[in-house]
Parts: structure tokens; sequence; C-alpha cells
């Protein structure tokens, strides 16, 4: 599988702008600048690197979750991910990721260790090079 993204960023640093595209359409001509980056913690000017990584992560690990989940035997209703990314001195420090789930007949413990499993083995987990922390609970 590929996947691509197109980026296109036209000026300098501070005062440049860009514009990302996705293969699949799920955006098109989306804005970021330095502003949408490091001055908009509303998110309400456009996306930024940091945004779409912690968005990466969030569903990537959904996902593992609901098969990991599956593999055991579980039945997911709502796995409800928010992802806060940490980013401070120019690098990715770390990545919350604060679940809620919905999953008849399972105990706290179990859900826990396997989202713990999840966190640990989807792909987008793999290639971050940053701390990544889990809080999850049932529903």
């Amino acid at each position: 599988m590929k996947r691509r993204i197109n980026a296109i960023w036209t000026g300098d640093g501070s005062n440049g702008k860009g514009i990302l595209n996705a293969q699949s359409g799920a955006f098109n001509d989306m804005p970021y600048t330095f502003k949408t980056r490091f001055e908009n913690d509303g998110g309400t000017l456009g996306t930024n690197p940091e945004e779409l990584i912690a968005a990466a992560l969030a569903g990537c690990f959904n996902m593992k979750l609901s098969f990991v989940l599956n593999e055991a035997n579980f039945s997911p209703e709502e796995l409800n991910t928010d992802a806060v990314l940490i980013f401070e001195d120019g690098k990715i420090f770390s990545i919350e990721l604060n679940l809620k789930g919905k999953v008849s007949n399972i105990s706290e413990d179990k859900f826990i260790e396997l989202a713990n499993e999840a966190k640990n083995n989807c792909p987008i987990s793999g290639v971050l090079n940053c701390e990544l922390l889990l809080n999850a609970s049932l529903v």
C-alpha cells in the first residue's frame, strides 16, 4: 500500500503559507502557516503537522484496538480517543491518548491491558520518537 500527500509551501518560514492535499480527497487545499502551527491554539485557521500526527495516531490506535479486542473475543461498540500532542522547543515531546470505550462483557483491567497492547503495536506508534501515554477507561 502507498499513500500520497502533497504539500506546497510558498514564501519564507514565518510569513509563508502552505496547503496540503490528500490522495484520498479527505482534504484538499487545507491551509497551514506559521500562525496555524505556533500561534493558533484554538485551531480555527488551518491545520499543522503536529495535529495531523496526533490524528494519525488516534485513528490508527482505535482501529488497532478494535482488532485486538476482536481477537480476544470482544466487540467494541465505540472507541473514543482524544490525542493530546505536546510540542516544545521544536520537538514532539509526548502524545497522550485519552480513551473511553464502550465494550460489553469486559473488565476494566482487561480493557486497559488490551488498550496498551494496541498502543504499543499500532503502525503509527511504531514510527514515533516520543513518549506515548495512555489513559483508558470504560464508559
